[in-house]
């Protein structure tokens, strides 16, 4: 029989009129003998091995924590793969077998809400774990993972505010210096910016990879949710960037790469001629080819300013599945990775990560003793800081990851003229209304 393919909204309510006859959360003296743990990557992996007390790695999918045998279901995002392979599993959940039960699994800020307007998330208070305990996480990271009836779902080990990460050879050979606040005057504004880009490509450098770099800092800054009331928004921030993007490739200054292509990830290289990418902390230390002899990484190339916005871009959230056999396990593991300050601390100076408590990285900001090699021994930490005090996720929606990659996906014939705007732009609602058909455009 030919497996029946469900989009991922459609799962979603599925998912959010289902309950779990298993019951919500099990009682501590009803522990399990199996956690298992679903995400798409090592990222999450690497930070329990190396830093949750007393795991111990059996081998690339199996661990152990005491007497419990962990699991590790990893599954690429390609494809949409991973949520598809989430979405079959937990709605078995309610009759597997204990030792088959998701205890915990990942979500990334862009589809949270899929899984957290369910029932299949366990509210971290029935987990155990009290709003003193979080207090000092970042708000946004919390409102990404609250239901609509405003119960917290899950948490993070990290935020994710973003920067302008800049290439320091090419700011002192066309600018006459790498020091941050002198690039910052060079991209302080976008008409700024616009200007610095035909002043770098007179010098032979592009100033981005692609627009679909700049995407993120104008989404994140919406003044609308893109999806409303079931109708698709193109905000006026949307507009803007579709705008700038054409501007800009249209003079040679920006290309019109996919993100994570081989074409974009050029520019890690000092031959690609990228002056900036725009990114988190997660992006510096784990993509640009760090470990990669030759990449400006490896030599500690790079630099950090604000640019001409705050934004933020992804993040991933620990969500404790409801009917877990492993609830006192699931909420340790919370509690450990984002609320303890000595494990956090250890995870900034170990993983170049930024950890979601204010204390800790407020206190890391002000040592100087602290510094990233990748960024030249730069401590970029006071500027994530400060953006990550104003991140607003408020205009958030459950199509934020759908509706990004048909807008860029679109907007690309326009950008490199196989298109004109309007036919891209219904190209970009077709598409978006197939993946989502419950989907209409706003008037």
């Amino acid at each position: 029989m030919k497996k029946k393919v469900i989009s991922g909204l459609l799962v979603a309510s599925m998912l959010a009129g289902m309950t779990i006859a298993a019951a919500p959360v099990m009682a501590e003296d009803a522990e399990g003998s199996v956690l298992n743990i679903y995400c798409w990557n090592e990222e999450f992996k690497s930070r329990l091995t190396d830093h949750y007390p007393g795991y111990e790695e059996v081998d690339a999918t199996t661990g152990k924590i005491g007497d419990v045998t962990v699991n590790w279901n990893i599954t690429p995002n390609q494809d949409n793969a991973y949520q598809n392979n989430l979405d079959e599993n937990l709605l078995k959940q309610a009759d597997a077998a204990a030792d088959d039960k998701i205890d915990l699994f990942l979500v990334e800020a862009d589809y949270a809400l899929k899984y957290v307007d369910t029932e299949f998330t366990a509210p971290v208070t029935d987990l155990g774990l009290t709003e003193d305990e979080l207090a000092d996480q970042y708000q946004y990271t919390k409102d990404i993972v609250t239901d609509g009836n405003g119960v917290l779902k899950g948490v993070s080990w990290q935020g994710c505010p973003g920067v302008l990460i800049y290439n320091r050879a090419a700011a002192t050979e066309v600018f006459g210096s790498d020091d941050p606040a002198t690039v910052q005057e060079k991209v302080k504004d976008w008409d700024t910016f616009k200007a610095t880009a035909a002043e770098l490509k007179e010098a032979g450098y592009q100033v981005a990879a692609s627009a679909n770099d700049m995407f993120r800092v104008f989404s994140d800054n919406s003044s609308s949710k893109l999806v409303e009331d079931g109708k698709i928004v193109v905000s006026p921030e949307i507009q803007q960037w579709i705008d700038l993007s054409k501007e800009l490739v249209d003079a040679g200054e920006v290309g019109t790469f996919d993100l994570w292509s081989d074409d974009w990830n050029k520019g890690f290289y000092p031959d690609g001629k990228v002056f900036a990418y725009f990114g988190p902390a997660w992006l510096i230390d784990f993509c640009m080819a760090a470990d990669t002899e030759g990449s400006i990484a490896h030599d500690g190339g790079w630099a950090a300013t604000e640019g001409p916005q705050g934004f933020s871009w992804g993040g991933t959230w620990i969500c404790g599945a409801a009917g877990t056999d492993n609830p006192t396990l699931v909420a340790d593991i919370m509690r450990q990775l984002t609320t303890n300050p000595e494990i956090m601390k250890d995870i900034v100076t170990a993983d170049n990560d930024f950890v979601n408590n204010k204390t800790v990285m407020e206190e890391m900001a002000a040592d100087e003793s602290y510094g990233d090699a990748v960024l030249g021994g730069q401590n970029a930490l006071a500027m994530f800081c400060a953006g990550a005090d104003k991140i607003d996720r408020s205009t958030m929606s459950s199509y934020d990851q759908g509706y990004t990659e048909e807008l860029q996906k679109a907007m690309k014939d326009y950008f490199e003229g196989n298109a004109t705007y309007e036919d891209a732009l219904q190209m970009f609602y077709d598409n978006l209304m197939v993946k989502y058909p419950e989907l209409t455009v706003a008037e």
